[in-house]
């Protein structure tokens, strides 16, 4: 999810927007450098193409706030820079969760765009998993994991896990950067959309 899906990967297809236009809306949605880099981002290699990437951030609400925003799925495009569009989807369970999220990336001087449906499941207040039933990757599963500071329970550790095996046409290397640096400004973004709440 998301993010991100993100999320910050490539597909074959190409976006028409100009240049001009996705820098612009790129350096507007960027938080000052360091804001992202207190942002942990991690990247581990699981197999030769297989990446797991877990990135945390501390909010400043408790976390059935954070909860509130991050599972209204189809709002978040309207603060998460990379997400072009997340909308929910029938599913055929009776009271599942099913999410087609399209994430907008930059990469080469090129903008693609790259597509997961997502299967999603909620434990309420603490973890939001979610695996790829139909996309752009191999594999594209992960969670959202939200803890009370100890503390201070009015603050929530907030904790993103992505594992991902992107298809052979998406250069590893290419994605891993993408990844680390997206995530940050995704993150970054769902910290101060929530604490404005």
């Amino acid at each position: 999810m998301i993010l991100t899906h993100n999320t910050e990967t490539v597909t074959q297809q190409y976006n028409a927007a100009s240049e001009e236009d996705t820098n612009d809306h790129y350096e507007q949605d960027m938080a000052p450098e360091p804001e992202l880099e207190a942002i942990e981002v991690v990247v581990e290699k699981i197999a030769e193409r297989r990446r797991q990437i877990t990135a945390k951030v501390e909010i400043s609400r408790p976390p059935e706030i954070v909860w509130k925003v991050l599972t209204n799925y189809e709002a978040l495009p309207e603060f998460v820079p990379s997400l072009h569009s997340s909308k929910r989807l029938e599913h055929p369970q009776p009271g599942g969760i099913r999410v087609e999220q399209i994430g907008r990336e930059r990469l080469l001087k090129l903008n693609f765009n790259a597509r997961v449906v997502l299967d999603l499941f909620e434990s309420f207040p603490t973890e939001i998993s979610f695996q790829m039933v139909e996309g752009d990757f191999k594999e594209y599963s992960g969670s959202w994991v939200l803890q009370p500071c100890d503390n201070d329970q009015s603050t929530t550790n907030l904790c993103y896990t992505l594992t991902v095996h992107p298809k052979r046409l998406m250069p590893v290397s290419l994605i891993e950067q993408r990844l680390g640096k997206g995530l940050r400004v995704n993150l970054h973004a769902i910290k101060k959309h929530v604490e404005s709440e």
